[in-house]
């Protein structure tokens, strides 16, 4: 049931936890490029043409945030903030309407952030959930090499055996990253797989067990089973445990995606959201959408295809290089 990988192939060198904040931004900055171009740029316009900012501007600001996947009520909610605002005391200029529409959007964003949950002892389990075709084991592998630069010893659970590509797939991650992986053949058990892996990482004082399930559909009852089967086994063997569920979202898919996920959360203990492929959007503003009306933290973002093209999610950050 163990395995241990000694693979040829040379691990990739993880991030570096020392990262400077300006590389950071500037990674977000391009990977919000598309979303950039659209909703920074009509707001440009609305900032060039606009002394005291009326309803005509405040209109095309809307549909600035709609064409950016921020979501009807999402936007709604802003732009009635914003009019308010307005009443009570004029936004004088097209500059000051992006700086409170900027406080506007981190406030949307930092609102479900709270502390992110920690076991008094190691390991430390996530587990990560979604459909197919998001970037789940990516991601797992990802996160193993984010974690390694921070410092902390990782395992790998290859708990999607319902896909054989799928532990083919996080074993490369594993070599790449250099951490070790359970896994189980084909077909088995994920909930015994995961039994095996926390009791190895309890074994060995693991700090970051990284979970991959498999991709299922909150409509999939036998697997959302399977799912709770998991998290029992898992708070049985370590008090507290998962200590997260990531649900892991598709970007490109924006609104659909986020309806899907609003099901997908009310069935599956979600805690957080990794939100991938943002570089390939012009949808950026569904992390706004998702903070606001699924109440969760978007905890890191997808960048690229690179290991290190996860980004710990930064509010400010974000909105800084969408709106400049």
């Amino acid at each position: 049931m163990f395995k241990r990988l000694f693979g040829n192939e040379k691990p990739e060198e993880a991030p570096n936890a020392e990262e400077p904040k300006q590389n950071f931004f500037d990674r977000m900055k391009q990977a919000v490029s598309r979303t950039r171009e659209t909703l920074s740029s009509k707001i440009e316009g609305i900032a060039a043409l606009t002394r005291t900012v009326d309803e005509s501007a405040l209109e095309d600001l809307e549909n600035a945030l709609l064409t950016s996947d921020i979501g009807v009520q999402t936007t709604t909610e802003i732009l009635a903030a914003l009019r308010d605002r307005a009443l009570r005391k004029s936004i004088e200029s097209g500059s000051e309407l992006r700086d409170l529409l900027k406080e506007q959007l981190i406030a949307i964003l930092r609102a479900p952030q709270g502390p992110i949950a920690n076991p008094q002892a190691p390991p430390k389990v996530t587990f990560l959930v979604g459909v197919n075709g998001t970037g789940k084991t990516t991601s797992s592998g990802k996160l193993a090499a984010w974690s390694r630069a921070q410092n902390h010893s990782v395992l790998l659970c290859a708990a999607d055996t319902f896909r054989a590509a799928a532990i083919e797939q996080l074993e490369v991650w594993a070599t790449r990253s250099g951490v070790e992986i359970i896994k189980t053949k084909t077909g088995g058990d994920p909930a015994a797989v995961l039994y095996d892996a926390i009791s190895a990482a309890k074994a060995r004082a693991i700090d970051d067990l990284y979970v991959d399930t498999a991709g299922r559909l909150h409509t999939k009852t036998g697997l959302m089973d399977e799912l709770d089967k998991m998290r029992r086994t898992a708070a049985r063997l370590i008090p507290g445990a998962p200590h997260e569920v990531l649900l892991v979202m598709d970007a490109t898919t924006g609104q659909n995606g986020l309806q899907q996920a609003r099901l997908f959360t009310q069935s599956a203990g979600v805690t957080g959201i990794v939100l991938t492929k943002l570089d390939g959007t012009a949808k950026g503003g569904i992390a706004v959408a998702i903070a606001r009306e699924l109440n969760l933290p978007v905890r890191f973002v997808g960048v690229g295809e690179k290991m290190t093209d996860l980004l710990e999610f930064d509010p400010t950050a974000f909105v800084d290089s969408l709106l400049g």
